[in-house]
């Protein structure tokens, strides 16, 4: 006949104290918040990457078409200097290029004044302190 082991044995976690299990979650807890920051960190060194070559290409774009444009405005600087004076060829091509950009300032602004930043986050905001007071 064997004889059943002692019932305070360190290794059975049902006889641990509370304070025990207490602090042994605690430890767990603190050992999983760690992890989940060096994931996050992990994670946003990635995306902090792969936004910085995305945005490289944006530039190289951006820098093409620029150039694009500028030899096609010369272009047609050069195609209306043909039948008419080179002043006159440049004046129209840089009217030309100032009406664009009256027209798409405009627009921009008035969609700039469209936006209403935050609005709900600031109505939900508002309201907190109201439905803590049990509003």
């Amino acid at each position: 006949m064997t004889t059943p082991p002692p019932r305070g044995d360190g290794d059975d976690k049902a006889q641990h104290s509370i304070g025990q299990l207490l602090a042994d979650a605690s430890r767990d807890l603190s050992s999983l918040l760690r992890q989940e920051v060096q994931l996050a960190k992990a994670e946003l060194r990635q995306e902090v990457r792969t936004a910085g070559t995305a945005g490289g290409m944006v530039l190289t774009a951006v820098v093409a078409a620029l150039l694009t444009l500028l030899f096609l405005s010369h272009a047609l600087w050069w195609g209306l200097s043909n039948v008419m004076d080179q002043g006159w060829a440049a004046l129209i091509v840089a009217a030309l290029w100032a009406a664009v950009g009256v027209f798409s300032g405009l627009r921009a602004r008035k969609q700039l004044s469209a936006i209403r930043t935050l609005a709900k986050t600031k109505q939900t905001a508002q309201e907190i302190p109201g439905a803590l007071r049990g509003r």
